[in-house]
């Protein structure tokens, strides 16, 4: 069902189908409820989880907060299936404020095992793993990273990532919000 749907959202982004919804959400409540969500999946694996929110984040933001939730589950599960010890870390931040907009960088570090250098840009290209064995041990579609690097790019934003073979990987990523009255 996973990769069903995974197939069936790549597909409407790319042919341009895919509507963004702009609602009032509370960013923090938000960023609670993904500590929720993957606290338990962390500590079933033994590993530490944390979420790192700066003081000046707007209370209040207008955005998809479905499609924000599917880019950090995406970012999060990665870090989950590829970190064995050590721990994952989601730090938010406000870059940047102009009037009633809010540039909020999200970063979702880990100590994974890491992708090797000339495997940064492929890593984000569909049905694309960043090793030939990656399916066999740890599973997947190949789908999740070029579904993040669509819904961020369609919404005005951009994704980095900065990785090392067991030195772990750090997904960076910006898209800009309304701020409510």
């Amino acid at each position: 069902l996973t990769l069903v749907n995974d197939v069936l959202d790549y597909n409407k982004m790319e042919s341009g189908k895919i509507v963004f919804e702009q609602t009032q959400f509370n960013l923090s409540q938000f960023l609670d409820e993904i500590m929720r969500s993957y606290s338990f999946r962390s500590k079933a694996k033994q590993l530490n989880f944390e979420i790192s929110k700066s003081v000046n984040l707007p209370e209040e933001v207008i955005g998809d907060p479905i499609r924000l939730n599917q880019i950090l589950s995406n970012l999060l599960s990665n870090a989950l299936k590829f970190t064995n010890t050590g721990g994952i870390k989601v730090t938010v931040r406000e870059t940047e404020r102009k009037g009633k907009q809010s540039k909020i960088e999200f970063i979702v570090s880990d100590t994974g095992i890491g992708i090797a250098e000339d495997r940064h840009s492929a890593i984000f290209d569909s049905f694309t793993q960043a090793s030939a064995d990656t399916t066999r041990h740890f599973g997947g579609t190949g789908l999740g990273l070029a579904i993040c690097k669509k819904l961020i790019e369609l919404q005005g934003g951009a994704i980095t990532v900065k990785s090392e073979p067991e030195r772990g990987s750090e997904f960076t990523f910006s898209l800009s919000f309304g701020i409510s009255e």
